[in-house]
């Protein structure tokens, strides 16, 4: 497999897109060999899904549409971003706060942490933000170096 792959997707800023999204990542995703019947699959499904409805429901209308971008570099460590023109960045709730939603960020970062990976929320230059994964390649501990 070449060191660095990349796939990206721009989508409307639409509730059907989360399940295109969805749908996209995982066929990359078996394109690189992980197919949907692991843990880490459902993982990151589950992460794309959560990434995606935030940057529908919680820009306002303010962002037409999301790019989600995956990266392979090494096959050691992906990456999967999800990027949208809001400048807002998502806030973190308290855990004693009681509303019917909000906790997609909170399933996000304790799935990556379990899968080994970390999450970020960066600025981007032209006023919106990336909000993102990084986890271990399945099977790259086992990879000689």
């Amino acid at each position: 497999m070449a060191d660095h792959q990349k796939a990206t997707v721009t989508l409307p800023s639409d509730p059907l897109s989360v399940a295109e999204a969805r749908g996209y990542v995982a066929r990359v995703l078996a394109g690189w060999g992980l197919h949907g019947s692991t843990d880490i699959a459902d993982a990151i499904r589950l992460i794309v899904s959560e990434l995606t409805t935030n940057a529908v429901q919680h820009t306002s209308g303010q962002s037409p549409t999301f790019t989600v971008d995956l990266r392979l570099d090494r096959d050691a460590e992906l990456y999967l971003g999800v990027t949208d023109s809001h400048p807002r960045h998502p806030r973190r709730l308290s855990g004693a706060t009681r509303q019917d939603n909000g906790r997609g960020l909170v399933i996000v970062r304790a799935l990556a942490d379990e899968c080994g990976g970390r999450f970020t929320v960066r600025p981007v230059p032209e006023g919106g933000k990336t909000v993102a994964i990084t986890v271990p390649w399945p099977g790259a501990a086992s990879a000689p170096a």
